[in-house]
């Protein structure tokens, strides 16, 4: 998928110079940030409903 976006002048050198300083392009670091921003959320819900289960594993066993 291709996509465009418009940045301010700020954040368009902002983009540059971390690209330049972890010497990828501009365009591997914004999908870069992009995938991460996706699929964070998908991974914050796993680990919570993880936590959740394990903390009442007990009762969850008791009410089965």
């Amino acid at each position: 998928m291709t996509l465009a976006i418009e940045l301010t002048d700020e954040q368009a050198r902002a983009l540059a110079e971390a690209a330049k300083q972890l010497q990828v392009s501009e365009a591997e670091l914004a999908a870069a940030a992009v995938r991460g921003l996706v699929s964070a959320p998908a991974a914050d819900f796993a680990n919570a409903a993880r936590r959740v289960l394990r903390k009442n594993e007990e009762l969850y066993r008791r009410l089965t």
